[in-house]
Protein backbone atom coordinates (compact mmCIF):
# COMPACT_ATOMS: atom_id res chain seq x y z
CA UNK A 1 0.00 0.00 0.00
CA UNK A 2 2.89 2.34 0.61
CA UNK A 3 3.82 2.19 -3.07
CA UNK A 4 0.38 3.45 -4.16
CA UNK A 5 0.83 6.63 -6.16
CA UNK A 6 -1.58 9.53 -5.93
CA UNK A 7 -4.16 9.07 -8.71
CA UNK A 8 -4.62 11.78 -11.31
CA UNK A 9 -7.70 13.90 -11.90
CA UNK A 10 -9.10 11.34 -14.32
CA UNK A 11 -8.99 8.54 -11.76
CA UNK A 12 -12.26 7.27 -10.34
CA UNK A 13 -13.64 8.05 -6.92
CA UNK A 14 -12.88 4.56 -5.65
CA UNK A 15 -9.17 4.82 -6.51
CA UNK A 16 -9.00 8.29 -4.94
CA UNK A 17 -10.76 7.05 -1.79
CA UNK A 18 -8.41 4.06 -1.53
CA UNK A 19 -5.42 6.35 -1.90
CA UNK A 20 -6.67 8.61 0.91
CA UNK A 21 -7.50 5.66 3.16
CA UNK A 22 -3.98 4.25 2.64
CA UNK A 23 -2.25 7.38 3.91
CA UNK A 24 -0.79 7.15 7.46
CA UNK A 25 -2.75 10.16 8.73
CA UNK A 26 -6.12 9.03 7.33
CA UNK A 27 -7.91 9.00 10.68
CA UNK A 28 -6.41 12.37 11.53
CA UNK A 29 -7.70 13.71 8.21
CA UNK A 30 -11.15 12.21 8.90
CA UNK A 31 -11.30 13.91 12.30
CA UNK A 32 -9.96 17.15 10.78
CA UNK A 33 -12.80 17.20 8.20
CA UNK A 34 -15.52 16.06 10.62
CA UNK A 35 -17.01 19.53 11.11
CA UNK A 36 -17.46 19.87 7.34
CA UNK A 37 -18.15 16.18 6.66
CA UNK A 38 -21.20 15.74 4.47
CA UNK A 39 -20.96 19.23 3.00
CA UNK A 40 -21.09 19.19 -0.80
CA UNK A 41 -18.74 22.16 -1.27
CA UNK A 42 -16.92 23.02 1.96
CA UNK A 43 -15.01 26.29 2.16
CA UNK A 44 -11.23 25.91 2.34
CA UNK A 45 -9.41 28.45 4.51
CA UNK A 46 -5.75 29.13 5.16
CA UNK A 47 -4.06 31.21 7.82
CA UNK A 48 -3.25 31.20 11.52
CA UNK A 49 -5.31 30.05 14.51
CA UNK A 50 -4.42 31.34 17.96
CA UNK A 51 -5.63 29.80 21.24
CA UNK A 52 -6.36 32.44 23.90
CA UNK A 53 -7.26 31.88 27.55
CA UNK A 54 -10.84 33.08 27.95
CA UNK A 55 -10.21 34.40 31.48
CA UNK A 56 -6.81 36.08 31.24
CA UNK A 57 -6.43 36.74 27.52
CA UNK A 58 -3.02 35.05 27.53
CA UNK A 59 -1.94 33.43 24.25
CA UNK A 60 -1.70 29.68 24.85
CA UNK A 61 -0.57 28.56 21.44
CA UNK A 62 -0.57 29.25 17.74
CA UNK A 63 -0.94 26.99 14.73
CA UNK A 64 -0.81 27.60 11.00
CA UNK A 65 -3.02 25.67 8.61
CA UNK A 66 0.14 24.43 6.85
CA UNK A 67 0.49 21.98 9.73
CA UNK A 68 -3.01 20.55 9.16
CA UNK A 69 -4.02 17.79 6.75
CA UNK A 70 -4.33 19.18 3.21
CA UNK A 71 -2.76 22.42 4.58
CA UNK A 72 -6.23 24.02 4.89
CA UNK A 73 -9.10 24.33 7.34
CA UNK A 74 -12.44 22.98 6.12
CA UNK A 75 -15.69 24.78 6.98
CA UNK A 76 -19.19 23.72 5.93
CA UNK A 77 -20.73 25.97 3.28
CA UNK A 78 -24.00 26.46 5.21
CA UNK A 79 -26.16 26.44 2.05
CA UNK A 80 -29.84 26.08 2.96
CA UNK A 81 -30.92 24.47 -0.35
CA UNK A 82 -31.28 20.71 -0.23
CA UNK A 83 -30.54 20.49 -3.97
CA UNK A 84 -27.17 22.21 -3.45
CA UNK A 85 -25.96 20.69 -0.16
CA UNK A 86 -28.10 18.01 1.57
CA UNK A 87 -26.01 18.00 4.75
CA UNK A 88 -26.01 21.76 5.39
CA UNK A 89 -29.68 22.00 4.47
CA UNK A 90 -30.37 19.26 7.03
CA UNK A 91 -28.82 21.45 9.73
CA UNK A 92 -30.71 24.50 8.41
CA UNK A 93 -34.01 22.59 8.45
CA UNK A 94 -33.42 21.67 12.09
CA UNK A 95 -32.78 25.31 12.97
CA UNK A 96 -35.84 26.37 10.96
CA UNK A 97 -37.95 23.86 12.89
CA UNK A 98 -36.79 25.35 16.19
CA UNK A 99 -37.39 28.93 15.00
CA UNK A 100 -40.95 28.10 13.97
CA UNK A 101 -41.77 25.80 16.89
CA UNK A 102 -40.48 28.20 19.58
CA UNK A 103 -42.84 30.87 18.27
CA UNK A 104 -45.73 28.49 18.91
CA UNK A 105 -44.78 26.73 22.13
CA UNK A 106 -42.03 28.85 23.66
CA UNK A 107 -38.53 27.84 24.68
CA UNK A 108 -35.01 29.10 23.92
CA UNK A 109 -35.64 32.59 25.43
CA UNK A 110 -39.27 32.67 24.22
CA UNK A 111 -41.74 32.48 27.16
CA UNK A 112 -43.94 29.39 27.30
CA UNK A 113 -46.98 31.66 27.66
CA UNK A 114 -47.00 32.22 23.87
CA UNK A 115 -48.58 28.77 23.53
CA UNK A 116 -51.82 30.33 24.81
CA UNK A 117 -51.85 33.14 22.23
CA UNK A 118 -54.29 32.85 19.30
CA UNK A 119 -52.50 31.54 16.19
CA UNK A 120 -53.65 30.89 12.64
CA UNK A 121 -51.88 29.18 9.76
CA UNK A 122 -52.65 30.99 6.52
CA UNK A 123 -51.74 30.11 2.93
CA UNK A 124 -51.67 32.93 0.37
CA UNK A 125 -51.50 31.90 -3.28
CA UNK A 126 -50.87 33.77 -6.51
CA UNK A 127 -53.74 34.59 -8.88
CA UNK A 128 -54.28 32.76 -12.14
CA UNK A 129 -52.17 33.81 -15.12
CA UNK A 130 -53.78 31.22 -17.36
CA UNK A 131 -55.12 27.65 -16.99
CA UNK A 132 -52.52 25.01 -16.12
CA UNK A 133 -52.62 21.25 -15.72
CA UNK A 134 -53.35 20.35 -12.12
CA UNK A 135 -54.17 17.42 -9.87
CA UNK A 136 -57.23 17.73 -7.65
CA UNK A 137 -58.47 15.00 -5.29
CA UNK A 138 -62.06 15.81 -4.25
CA UNK A 139 -62.15 13.12 -1.52
CA UNK A 140 -59.10 11.76 0.26
CA UNK A 141 -59.29 8.19 1.60
CA UNK A 142 -55.55 7.73 2.13
CA UNK A 143 -54.00 7.45 5.58
CA UNK A 144 -50.95 9.55 4.70
CA UNK A 145 -51.18 12.55 2.35
CA UNK A 146 -47.44 12.32 1.67
CA UNK A 147 -48.08 8.95 -0.01
CA UNK A 148 -51.48 9.79 -1.42
CA UNK A 149 -52.72 7.36 -4.07
CA UNK A 150 -56.33 8.54 -4.17
CA UNK A 151 -58.09 8.87 -7.51
CA UNK A 152 -57.89 12.47 -8.76
CA UNK A 153 -60.60 14.30 -10.66
CA UNK A 154 -60.15 15.14 -14.35
CA UNK A 155 -57.82 18.08 -14.90
CA UNK A 156 -60.09 20.54 -16.77
CA UNK A 157 -63.27 18.63 -17.61
CA UNK A 158 -65.13 21.23 -19.68
CA UNK A 159 -66.99 19.80 -22.67
CA UNK A 160 -67.96 23.25 -23.95
CA UNK A 161 -64.50 24.81 -23.51
CA UNK A 162 -63.77 24.80 -27.23
CA UNK A 163 -60.36 26.00 -28.35
CA UNK A 164 -58.25 29.03 -27.43
CA UNK A 165 -57.36 31.78 -29.96
CA UNK A 166 -54.25 29.76 -30.84
CA UNK A 167 -56.27 26.66 -31.75
CA UNK A 168 -55.43 24.60 -28.67
CA UNK A 169 -58.14 22.80 -26.65
CA UNK A 170 -59.30 24.57 -23.50
CA UNK A 171 -60.08 21.30 -21.70
CA UNK A 172 -58.08 18.37 -20.33
CA UNK A 173 -59.79 15.16 -19.20
CA UNK A 174 -56.64 13.44 -17.95
CA UNK A 175 -56.39 12.31 -14.33
CA UNK A 176 -52.82 13.37 -13.65
CA UNK A 177 -50.53 11.33 -11.44
CA UNK A 178 -48.64 13.17 -8.73
CA UNK A 179 -45.36 12.79 -10.64
CA UNK A 180 -46.78 13.82 -14.03
CA UNK A 181 -44.37 16.35 -15.62
CA UNK A 182 -47.37 18.10 -17.18
CA UNK A 183 -48.52 19.39 -13.79
CA UNK A 184 -48.11 23.16 -13.57
CA UNK A 185 -47.67 23.55 -17.34
CA UNK A 186 -50.11 25.85 -19.19
CA UNK A 187 -52.77 24.40 -21.43
CA UNK A 188 -51.64 26.98 -23.99
CA UNK A 189 -48.20 28.55 -23.73
CA UNK A 190 -49.14 31.47 -25.98
CA UNK A 191 -52.23 32.37 -23.91
CA UNK A 192 -50.39 32.22 -20.59
CA UNK A 193 -49.28 35.60 -19.19
CA UNK A 194 -45.64 34.87 -18.35
CA UNK A 195 -44.80 38.57 -17.98
CA UNK A 196 -47.46 39.10 -15.33
CA UNK A 197 -46.34 36.05 -13.35
CA UNK A 198 -42.67 37.03 -13.04
CA UNK A 199 -43.65 40.59 -12.12
CA UNK A 200 -46.02 39.19 -9.50
CA UNK A 201 -43.12 37.17 -8.06
CA UNK A 202 -41.05 40.36 -7.80
CA UNK A 203 -43.78 42.22 -5.91
CA UNK A 204 -44.97 39.27 -3.78
CA UNK A 205 -42.92 40.49 -0.82
CA UNK A 206 -44.44 43.97 -1.04
CA UNK A 207 -47.89 42.41 -1.31
CA UNK A 208 -47.29 40.47 1.90
CA UNK A 209 -45.99 43.59 3.70
CA UNK A 210 -49.14 45.51 2.83
CA UNK A 211 -51.31 42.56 3.80
CA UNK A 212 -49.82 42.31 7.26
CA UNK A 213 -50.26 46.05 7.75
CA UNK A 214 -53.91 45.67 6.74
CA UNK A 215 -54.36 42.83 9.26
CA UNK A 216 -52.99 45.00 12.05
CA UNK A 217 -55.09 48.00 10.99
CA UNK A 218 -58.21 45.82 10.94
CA UNK A 219 -57.51 44.57 14.49
CA UNK A 220 -56.69 48.08 15.75
CA UNK A 221 -59.99 49.39 14.39
CA UNK A 222 -61.79 46.44 16.00
CA UNK A 223 -60.22 47.27 19.37
CA UNK A 224 -61.35 50.88 18.99
CA UNK A 225 -64.95 49.84 18.21
CA UNK A 226 -65.04 47.52 21.21
CA UNK A 227 -63.71 50.14 23.58
CA UNK A 228 -60.31 48.57 24.20
CA UNK A 229 -57.98 51.53 24.83
CA UNK A 230 -54.63 52.03 23.15
CA UNK A 231 -51.42 51.66 25.14
CA UNK A 232 -48.71 54.23 25.92
CA UNK A 233 -45.18 52.90 25.38
CA UNK A 234 -41.76 54.50 25.63
CA UNK A 235 -39.62 54.26 22.49
CA UNK A 236 -35.86 53.76 22.41
CA UNK A 237 -35.45 57.52 21.96
CA UNK A 238 -37.42 58.18 25.15
CA UNK A 239 -40.57 59.47 23.47
CA UNK A 240 -44.02 58.34 24.58
CA UNK A 241 -46.25 56.93 21.86
CA UNK A 242 -49.78 55.58 21.85
CA UNK A 243 -50.02 52.27 20.00
CA UNK A 244 -52.85 49.76 19.41
CA UNK A 245 -53.24 47.20 22.21
CA UNK A 246 -52.62 44.27 19.85
CA UNK A 247 -49.93 43.35 17.35
CA UNK A 248 -49.33 40.44 15.02
CA UNK A 249 -46.09 38.45 14.96
CA UNK A 250 -45.49 36.17 12.00
CA UNK A 251 -43.28 33.38 10.71
CA UNK A 252 -43.42 33.00 6.92
CA UNK A 253 -42.12 30.44 4.44
CA UNK A 254 -42.24 30.88 0.67
CA UNK A 255 -42.97 27.87 -1.52
CA UNK A 256 -42.59 27.74 -5.27
CA UNK A 257 -45.54 26.15 -7.04
CA UNK A 258 -45.06 23.88 -10.04
CA UNK A 259 -46.23 26.62 -12.38
CA UNK A 260 -43.38 28.84 -11.12
CA UNK A 261 -45.43 31.25 -9.00
CA UNK A 262 -44.50 31.68 -5.36
CA UNK A 263 -47.00 31.37 -2.54
CA UNK A 264 -46.66 31.93 1.21
CA UNK A 265 -47.39 29.79 4.26
CA UNK A 266 -47.67 32.12 7.24
CA UNK A 267 -48.11 31.63 10.97
CA UNK A 268 -49.75 34.70 12.50
CA UNK A 269 -49.72 34.96 16.28
CA UNK A 270 -51.78 37.55 18.12
CA UNK A 271 -49.86 39.33 20.90
CA UNK A 272 -50.67 42.08 23.33
CA UNK A 273 -48.62 45.13 24.31
CA UNK A 274 -47.06 45.64 27.75
CA UNK A 275 -46.92 49.37 28.66
CA UNK A 276 -43.94 48.78 30.93
CA UNK A 277 -41.90 46.74 28.42
CA UNK A 278 -42.83 47.08 24.79
CA UNK A 279 -40.57 44.14 23.89
CA UNK A 280 -42.36 41.72 26.23
CA UNK A 281 -44.57 38.94 24.83
CA UNK A 282 -47.93 39.17 26.57
CA UNK A 283 -51.38 37.80 25.68
CA UNK A 284 -53.76 39.99 23.66
CA UNK A 285 -56.65 41.81 25.36
CA UNK A 286 -59.55 39.64 26.47
CA UNK A 287 -61.90 41.15 23.89
CA UNK A 288 -59.84 39.96 20.88
CA UNK A 289 -60.00 36.27 19.92
CA UNK A 290 -58.77 33.89 17.25
CA UNK A 291 -62.06 34.49 15.40
CA UNK A 292 -61.11 38.14 15.02
CA UNK A 293 -57.63 37.21 13.75
CA UNK A 294 -59.17 34.81 11.23
CA UNK A 295 -61.57 37.49 9.97
CA UNK A 296 -58.78 40.09 9.77
CA UNK A 297 -56.64 37.83 7.57
CA UNK A 298 -59.50 37.16 5.15
CA UNK A 299 -60.45 40.86 5.02
CA UNK A 300 -56.86 41.95 4.36
CA UNK A 301 -56.36 39.34 1.62
CA UNK A 302 -59.44 40.60 -0.23
CA UNK A 303 -58.77 44.32 0.00
CA UNK A 304 -55.06 44.62 -0.89
CA UNK A 305 -54.73 45.35 -4.60
CA UNK A 306 -52.21 47.72 -6.16
CA UNK A 307 -50.65 48.49 -9.53
CA UNK A 308 -46.93 48.31 -10.22
CA UNK A 309 -45.00 51.34 -11.55
CA UNK A 310 -45.07 51.90 -15.32
CA UNK A 311 -42.85 49.77 -17.51
CA UNK A 312 -41.91 50.51 -21.14
CA UNK A 313 -43.63 47.29 -22.19
CA UNK A 314 -46.73 48.07 -20.09
CA UNK A 315 -47.19 51.75 -19.23
CA UNK A 316 -50.21 51.05 -17.01
CA UNK A 317 -48.26 48.53 -14.92
CA UNK A 318 -49.51 45.18 -13.69
CA UNK A 319 -52.15 44.48 -11.04
CA UNK A 320 -50.81 42.78 -7.91
CA UNK A 321 -53.25 40.88 -5.67
CA UNK A 322 -53.69 37.51 -4.00
CA UNK A 323 -55.41 34.63 -5.70
CA UNK A 324 -58.86 33.41 -4.75
CA UNK A 325 -57.50 30.53 -2.66
CA UNK A 326 -56.67 32.00 0.75
CA UNK A 327 -56.78 29.20 3.32
CA UNK A 328 -56.77 30.03 7.04
CA UNK A 329 -56.60 27.31 9.70
CA UNK A 330 -56.34 27.57 13.44
CA UNK A 331 -53.50 25.94 15.33
CA UNK A 332 -54.33 23.58 18.17
CA UNK A 333 -58.12 23.89 17.91
CA UNK A 334 -58.96 20.54 16.37
CA UNK A 335 -58.54 21.50 12.71
CA UNK A 336 -57.52 18.00 11.66
CA UNK A 337 -53.75 17.58 11.58
CA UNK A 338 -52.93 21.25 12.14
CA UNK A 339 -50.71 20.97 15.21
CA UNK A 340 -47.67 23.00 16.17
CA UNK A 341 -45.24 20.13 15.51
CA UNK A 342 -46.69 19.31 12.09
CA UNK A 343 -46.77 22.93 11.00
CA UNK A 344 -43.20 23.52 12.16
CA UNK A 345 -41.98 20.41 10.32
CA UNK A 346 -43.90 21.43 7.20
CA UNK A 347 -42.43 24.92 7.12
CA UNK A 348 -38.92 23.69 7.93
CA UNK A 349 -39.14 21.28 4.99
CA UNK A 350 -40.02 23.98 2.48
CA UNK A 351 -37.44 26.39 3.89
CA UNK A 352 -34.74 24.23 2.25
CA UNK A 353 -36.30 24.27 -1.22
CA UNK A 354 -36.37 26.80 -4.06
CA UNK A 355 -37.35 26.19 -7.69
CA UNK A 356 -36.66 22.44 -7.75
CA UNK A 357 -40.36 21.57 -7.98
CA UNK A 358 -40.64 23.46 -11.27
CA UNK A 359 -37.88 21.40 -12.84
CA UNK A 360 -35.44 24.32 -13.00
CA UNK A 361 -32.39 24.60 -10.77
CA UNK A 362 -29.43 26.78 -11.67
CA UNK A 363 -27.11 29.36 -10.22
CA UNK A 364 -27.43 33.08 -10.95
CA UNK A 365 -27.70 33.74 -14.70
CA UNK A 366 -25.42 36.06 -16.64
CA UNK A 367 -25.47 37.42 -20.19
CA UNK A 368 -23.19 34.54 -21.12
CA UNK A 369 -25.36 31.79 -19.63
CA UNK A 370 -28.95 33.05 -19.95
CA UNK A 371 -29.32 31.81 -23.54
CA UNK A 372 -29.05 28.23 -22.32
CA UNK A 373 -32.26 28.68 -20.28
CA UNK A 374 -34.30 31.52 -21.83
CA UNK A 375 -36.32 31.15 -25.03
CA UNK A 376 -39.38 33.25 -25.99
CA UNK A 377 -40.65 30.33 -28.09
CA UNK A 378 -39.58 27.57 -25.69
CA UNK A 379 -41.36 25.70 -22.93
CA UNK A 380 -43.00 27.22 -19.86
CA UNK A 381 -39.80 27.66 -17.81
CA UNK A 382 -37.83 29.01 -20.76
CA UNK A 383 -40.50 31.66 -21.35
CA UNK A 384 -40.56 32.65 -17.67
CA UNK A 385 -36.79 33.15 -17.63
CA UNK A 386 -36.98 35.04 -20.93
CA UNK A 387 -39.65 37.31 -19.44
CA UNK A 388 -37.38 38.03 -16.44
CA UNK A 389 -34.44 38.91 -18.67
CA UNK A 390 -36.48 40.99 -21.11
CA UNK A 391 -38.48 42.97 -18.53
CA UNK A 392 -35.43 43.47 -16.32
CA UNK A 393 -33.37 45.15 -19.04
CA UNK A 394 -32.01 48.63 -18.21
CA UNK A 395 -34.59 51.28 -19.15
CA UNK A 396 -33.79 54.84 -20.13
CA UNK A 397 -35.50 57.66 -18.27
CA UNK A 398 -35.25 61.34 -19.10
CA UNK A 399 -33.72 63.36 -16.30
CA UNK A 400 -35.66 66.28 -14.82
CA UNK A 401 -33.21 68.79 -16.31
CA UNK A 402 -33.96 67.63 -19.85
CA UNK A 403 -37.65 66.79 -19.46
CA UNK A 404 -38.77 70.00 -21.14
CA UNK A 405 -36.42 69.72 -24.10
CA UNK A 406 -38.18 68.64 -27.29
CA UNK A 407 -35.16 66.96 -28.86
CA UNK A 408 -33.70 63.87 -27.15
CA UNK A 409 -30.29 64.83 -28.47
CA UNK A 410 -30.36 67.99 -26.32
CA UNK A 411 -29.38 66.88 -22.86
CA UNK A 412 -28.41 63.49 -21.51
CA UNK A 413 -30.71 60.53 -21.09
CA UNK A 414 -29.83 58.89 -17.83
CA UNK A 415 -30.03 55.13 -17.29
CA UNK A 416 -31.48 54.77 -13.81
CA UNK A 417 -32.26 51.66 -11.76
CA UNK A 418 -35.92 50.87 -11.19
CA UNK A 419 -38.05 48.32 -9.38
CA UNK A 420 -37.82 45.90 -12.29
CA UNK A 421 -34.03 45.71 -12.26
CA UNK A 422 -34.14 42.75 -9.89
CA UNK A 423 -35.78 40.60 -12.52
CA UNK A 424 -32.44 39.86 -14.17
CA UNK A 425 -30.67 39.32 -10.88
CA UNK A 426 -33.31 36.78 -9.84
CA UNK A 427 -34.07 35.26 -13.25
CA UNK A 428 -32.82 31.87 -11.98
CA UNK A 429 -35.52 32.15 -9.28
CA UNK A 430 -38.19 33.07 -11.85
CA UNK A 431 -38.27 36.63 -10.49
CA UNK A 432 -38.66 35.93 -6.77
CA UNK A 433 -35.76 37.46 -4.85
CA UNK A 434 -37.07 37.32 -1.29
CA UNK A 435 -35.97 35.09 1.57
CA UNK A 436 -37.66 31.72 1.82
CA UNK A 437 -38.00 31.93 5.61
CA UNK A 438 -38.67 35.21 7.38
CA UNK A 439 -40.20 36.16 10.69
CA UNK A 440 -41.18 39.15 12.73
CA UNK A 441 -38.56 40.33 15.21
CA UNK A 442 -40.66 39.33 18.22
CA UNK A 443 -42.00 36.05 16.83
CA UNK A 444 -39.22 33.72 17.96
CA UNK A 445 -35.48 33.15 18.32
CA UNK A 446 -33.02 33.90 15.55
CA UNK A 447 -30.84 31.58 13.51
CA UNK A 448 -27.82 33.43 14.87
CA UNK A 449 -28.77 32.61 18.45
CA UNK A 450 -29.16 28.92 17.60
CA UNK A 451 -25.76 28.82 15.87
CA UNK A 452 -24.08 30.63 18.76
CA UNK A 453 -25.68 28.25 21.27
CA UNK A 454 -24.43 25.28 19.28
CA UNK A 455 -20.91 26.70 19.14
CA UNK A 456 -20.94 27.46 22.88
CA UNK A 457 -22.04 23.91 23.66
CA UNK A 458 -19.19 22.45 21.61
CA UNK A 459 -16.56 24.41 23.54
CA UNK A 460 -18.26 24.22 26.95
CA UNK A 461 -15.37 22.23 28.46
CA UNK A 462 -12.65 24.30 26.81
CA UNK A 463 -11.09 27.06 28.87
CA UNK A 464 -9.72 28.77 25.77
CA UNK A 465 -11.12 30.40 22.67
CA UNK A 466 -9.66 30.22 19.17
CA UNK A 467 -9.02 33.41 17.24
CA UNK A 468 -8.45 32.82 13.55
CA UNK A 469 -6.81 35.01 10.94
CA UNK A 470 -7.96 33.11 7.87
CA UNK A 471 -8.31 33.73 4.16
CA UNK A 472 -10.45 32.01 1.54
CA UNK A 473 -8.52 29.79 -0.88
CA UNK A 474 -11.28 27.78 -2.55
CA UNK A 475 -14.37 25.66 -2.16
CA UNK A 476 -15.10 21.98 -2.58
CA UNK A 477 -13.20 18.82 -1.70
CA UNK A 478 -9.81 18.27 -3.31
CA UNK A 479 -10.95 15.00 -4.94
CA UNK A 480 -14.18 13.09 -5.47
CA UNK A 481 -12.72 10.34 -3.28
CA UNK A 482 -12.34 12.77 -0.38
CA UNK A 483 -15.96 13.83 -0.83
CA UNK A 484 -17.07 10.17 -0.80
CA UNK A 485 -15.21 9.37 2.43
CA UNK A 486 -16.22 12.54 4.28
CA UNK A 487 -19.86 12.38 3.21
CA UNK A 488 -20.17 8.67 4.06
CA UNK A 489 -18.83 9.26 7.56
CA UNK A 490 -21.22 12.20 8.03
CA UNK A 491 -24.19 10.16 6.76
CA UNK A 492 -23.39 7.37 9.24
CA UNK A 493 -23.15 9.95 12.05
CA UNK A 494 -26.56 11.43 11.13
CA UNK A 495 -28.11 7.97 10.98
CA UNK A 496 -26.78 7.10 14.45
CA UNK A 497 -28.25 10.35 15.78
CA UNK A 498 -31.61 9.61 14.15
CA UNK A 499 -31.76 6.08 15.57
CA UNK A 500 -30.74 7.37 18.99
CA UNK A 501 -33.49 9.98 18.97
CA UNK A 502 -36.08 7.38 17.98
CA UNK A 503 -34.95 4.97 20.70
CA UNK A 504 -35.01 7.75 23.33
CA UNK A 505 -38.49 8.82 22.24
CA UNK A 506 -39.65 5.17 22.42
CA UNK A 507 -38.27 4.79 25.95
CA UNK A 508 -39.92 8.01 27.08
CA UNK A 509 -43.24 6.98 25.55
CA UNK A 510 -43.01 3.53 27.09
CA UNK A 511 -42.40 5.09 30.50
CA UNK A 512 -45.40 7.38 30.13
CA UNK A 513 -47.61 4.51 28.96
CA UNK A 514 -46.51 2.36 31.91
Amino acid sequence: MSTLHRPGVAAGRTAQALHRAATPDYFGWLEHTRTAGGCARPVRLTGTMTAVDRDTGRVLGEQHTDALPDRVLYKACGNRRAAQCPDCSWVYAGDAFQVVRCGLTGGKTVPASVSRHPVVFATFTAPSFGPVHHRHVPLHTCADRRRCDCRPAPCHARRDAGTCPHGRPGACFARHDGADPQLGRPLCLDCYDHDHQVVWNVFAGELWRRTKQAVERHLAALCHRRGIPSVEVVTDSGRVRRVPPVRVSHGKVAEMQRRGAVHFHVLLRLDGVDPGDRHALVPPPVGITVDDLDAAVHAAARQIVFATPPHPDRPQGWSIAWGEQVDVRRIGTGDGDVTDARVAAYLAKYATKATEVTGHCSTRLTPGTVDAYADPEGDHLARLIDACWRLGRPTRHRTSDTAAQPDDRQGDLDTTPDVYAGLRRWAHMLGYGGHFLTKARRYSVTFGLLRDTRATYRRADDSSVTVGTLAFVGSGWLTDGDALLANTAAAQHRERRRVGREELAHELWSGVAA
